[in-house]
């Protein structure tokens, strides 16, 4: 008998790839989803016996058939460039031509400053703190609930984004009114982890490789979420039991509770307090490049979007209507 390893199946090898690369899981399960229904659209043809034409007509698909997001296409595209070039060595160098997804004319939902106080005012403890974080710091609500207790700069008054949208690191402004709040939290969080570590086998999980690099870094209180789950659950990637950060429904159903409590007549999930967050800086007279910067935006084209929406109409116009 044959001691020879089976080589592993190419969904295996992509997820061995991405995890020595450091991406998230979030990342892993979209690509290896797109990859796999790149695979079947094909009906089931080996990606290293197809080429350009046929990613072409995959995304084409996606755009004519199915109707996706810009951004959902482009997702399906960069995780077929990851195929080729990280994980057949094969990289697609040639321009490819398709249909492009239609991008839709949105202009982003955003509360006023008394709406977002009502919506607050109808929540109560960790989510409250959160959505506080959202709307006072601009963050996204994945970024908010992957803090680490070393992100928090109460000195300076900074929030550290570690790994933001695009890979980036960032600095944004810690509101002075949440100083003594997340003090007081991470307090009775102390408590949660002095408790874990009396089990030798648990702790968090730790982003890229570094629980390989620093063993018993998933053990010190620097790495502890700042917002962690109520228990400890199964590690998906290395099977081991971890405390892992909240997730992500308990804000969006706490948002969507409140803004019903609140009486606001708009959708608001807990992206709108961000969409808020940049307005309200832009109509108090900051400079958009500054907030670009607080919001991680790679193009100050996507920051403009929220001239649109300022409360004295687009571009802050004044109508000839008025007197």
């Amino acid at each position: 008998m044959s001691t020879a390893r089976r080589k592993p199946k190419l969904l295996d090898r992509v997820r061995q790839v991405l995890r020595r690369k450091g991406y998230s899981y979030r990342t892993e399960q979209a690509y290896v989803q797109w990859i796999r229904r790149y695979i079947l659209f094909h009906n089931k043809q080996h990606p290293k016996d197809l080429g350009p034409e046929h990613i072409e007509a995959f995304l084409t698909h996606l755009a004519v058939e199915h109707h996706v997001a810009p951004s959902t296409q482009n997702q399906a595209l960069q995780a077929l460039l990851f195929l080729y070039r990280e994980v057949l060595q094969s990289p697609i160098t040639e321009r490819l031509n398709f249909a492009y997804a239609k991008r839709p004319q949105r202009l982003p939902t955003v509360l006023t400053r008394a709406e977002v106080r009502r919506l607050l005012a109808a929540m109560r403890g960790v989510p409250r703190l959160v959505a506080q974080l959202l709307y006072g710091s601009g963050l996204r609500l994945s970024e908010a609930l992957r803090l680490r207790v070393q992100d928090l700069d109460f000195a300076r008054r900074q929030v550290w984004v570690r790994d933001g949208k695009g890979r980036k690191d960032r600095v944004t402004v810690l509101p002075q009114s949440l100083v003594a709040p997340l003090q007081a939290h991470l307090e009775h969080v102390q408590v949660v982890y002095t408790r874990d570590m009396e089990d030798p086998h648990l702790g968090v999980s730790l982003p890229w490789a570094l629980g390989r690099k620093y063993p018993q870094a998933h053990r010190e209180w620097l790495w502890y979420y700042v917002f962690p789950a109520e228990r400890p659950s199964r590690d998906p990637r290395s099977g081991q039991t971890r405390r892992h950060h909240l997730h992500p429904r308990v804000v969006q159903r706490a948002v969507r509770r409140a803004a019903r409590l609140a009486d606001i007549p708009k959708r608001v999930t807990p992206h709108t307090l961000r969409h808020s967050f940049a307005t309200h800086l832009l109509e108090d007279g900051y400079d958009i490049r500054t907030v670009q910067e607080l919001l991680g935006h790679k193009d100050v084209k996507t920051t403009m979007i929220y001239t649109h929406v300022l409360a004295n109409g687009p571009f802050a116009v004044h109508s000839p209507l008025d007197p």
